[in-house]
Formats: structure tokens, sequence, C-alpha cells
């Protein structure tokens, strides 16, 4: 019978794979949507908004603003529970990302875009750190895997710089999802191999 760290490790694996399912919810609440959405041009932020105007609504905005909390809370004791193979700079950092998210869902974006913006705003940039953190880490042990992530946190990294640069401009939503939809994967498939280097 696996040990205590054993099966806090395998849950916290668990909460890992089970984080790309974020996306499913960005798109069952973009359908409901009535004035226009696009995933290229829209950012993430404007499926949770609250209030509705004649252009434009989002109906489904409490199924938006709750997964940025419920995958929040997902992210941060996901890598608490896998704080022994993460390191302890990347669990902090993973951590900090995941209470982010947890703050977006609370501030809409409508509601105060400076709060929002404050709340949104270290998840953009901890996320890429801790994957080109977890990639240097794993490069001796798993080599394939470090070249994933560290591949990964690279082009995090620039999307969230672009996104920032590019503000609401042409391209905000797609360069936004590409800062953050393979953050999901690539962390995924770190869970994946602990999975099975922890039966």
């Amino acid at each position: 019978m696996p040990d205590a760290p054993a099966r806090a490790a395998r849950l916290g694996a668990l909460l890992f794979l089970l984080r790309p399912t974020y996306i499913v919810t960005e798109v069952v609440t973009a359908a409901a949507t009535t004035g226009g959405y696009s995933f290229v041009s829209d950012s993430v932020s404007r499926l949770g908004e609250v209030g509705c105007t004649a252009a434009y609504c989002s109906p489904r905005h409490a199924v938006m603003n709750g997964s940025f909390v419920g995958y929040g809370v997902m992210l941060a004791g996901g890598a608490l529970l896998l704080a022994r193979p993460l390191g302890p700079w990347v669990t902090g950092l993973l951590v900090v990302s995941g209470v982010s998210s947890v703050a977006t869902g609370l501030a809409p974006l409508d509601q105060d875009t400076t709060l929002h913006a404050l709340a949104a705003t270290p998840l953009f940039v901890a996320q890429p750190v801790a994957l080109l953190l977890l990639g240097a880490r794993l490069r001796e042990d798993r080599p394939w895997l470090a070249k994933t992530l560290l591949a990964t946190g690279a082009v995090t990294a620039a999307a969230a710089v672009g996104f920032v640069v590019s503000g609401e401009g042409r391209g905000a939503g797609a360069l936004e999802r590409a800062a953050l939809w393979p953050v999901l994967f690539g962390l995924a498939a770190f869970a994946w191999e602990c999975r099975l280097t922890n039966p």
C-alpha cells in the first residue's frame, strides 16, 4: 500500500492531468455569448464579464469565473501535493499562479479593470518561469520531458509578452491562449511522468 507522500503525489498528478479540461469551459461559455466572440481577437476575460450590453453579453459568465477559481485551486493544490518532484521554486511559482487564477475569477474584467489586471498578471509571469525552471531541473533525469517543458516555457513567455504588447488589438485572444493553454498540457505531461514513475 502506498505511503502518504506517494498518495499525495498521485492526487497531485491527477489534478494536473485533469486541468486541460479547462479549455472546455471556455468553449461552453463562448458558445452562449451574444454579439459575437472570437477566440482569436477577444480575451478570455471577456467571457467572465458580468454585465450585458446590446453589443455583447456572456450569459454563462459564472461558468468562466468559476472555472478561473476552480482550476486555480487545482493548480495550487496540485503543486503543493507534488512539491517534492517539482522542487520549492517551481512549487512556489505554481501556487502563486493558482492564487492569481482564483483572484482573476473573483474580479471580473468589467467590474474593476485595474483590480482584474493586478489579479491576472502574476499568472502570466509565474507560469512560464515555473516551466523553464522545471525543465532545467529535469534535464538529466528526463531529457525529453525537460525539452518539452523548456520549449513550452519559452513559447508561453513569448506569447505573454505579445499579449501584453498587443493590448486589445487584433490577435490578442490567440496570443493570450498561446500563453495559457500550453501550460495545461506541459504540466499534464509532467504529471503523467510522475504517475508512471510513482505507481
